[in-house]
């Protein structure tokens, strides 16, 4: 459905023409920013990956390239990073050119050491982050037991976000979740319904 959001990596031949199409079917769309992770680089987020202890006007050359291989995104979310969203020192000058921009950050959830939170909050940055990635085991039972588990979590507190690849499996399974959902209780909305500045 139009009101899922797709994440685009920065990378490809025929990224600008998806990212398009995207758009034009109704989706809104994020840009994944590679961040380092703790083992870097035998564990390698791709080209132009922000690094922790790096001096910053390094880090932000990289972001503006990375920002300009699409357009018409709502905002970033990290590819991997839990080195970098960890450092305020590194993360910091880049929250504070996303909120510059007007960009939301989406947290995948992944790592419970980053700051992105209290960033985001200072730089007035709309910010979300996962509560389940729906496919760590790639199969439609499994899918649809995350996705169960989603509803229960939004029916609890109002809202949920999770992630999903784009493997086959996952793509035919949230369609198919998705079609059932005019039966029930739940609404499914774009992640900038979700995403909010943070007061405290």
């Amino acid at each position: 459905p139009g009101t899922v959001t797709l994440a685009f990596a920065p990378y490809g031949d025929a990224l600008t023409t998806l990212a398009t199409q995207a758009r034009a079917d109704g989706h809104e769309i994020m840009l994944e920013l590679p961040l380092e992770p703790f083992d870097y680089p035998q564990n390698d987020p791709g080209p132009h990956t922000l690094l922790a202890q790096q001096p910053p006007r390094e880090n932000l050359e990289k972001l503006y390239w990375l920002l300009s291989r699409i357009g018409g995104y709502t905002g970033v979310l990290n590819h991997m990073g839990a080195r970098f969203t960890a450092s305020a020192a590194d993360f910091g000058p880049i929250m504070e050119e996303l909120g510059m921009r007007g960009l939301a950050y989406f947290d995948d959830g992944s790592s419970n050491r980053s700051v992105a939170p209290q960033l985001a909050r200072q730089n007035q940055v709309p910010y979300a982050r996962a509560d389940i990635n729906l496919d760590a085991t790639p199969s439609r039972t499994d899918i649809l037991e995350a996705l169960g588990r989603l509803e229960a979590r939004a029916t609890e507190n109002g809202t949920a976000v999770g992630t999903i690849s784009a493997l086959p499996v996952s793509i035919r399974t949230l369609a198919e979740w998705a079609n059932a959902l005019d039966d029930r209780a739940t609404l499914l909305v774009p992640l900038s319904a979700i995403a909010t500045i943070q007061d405290r």
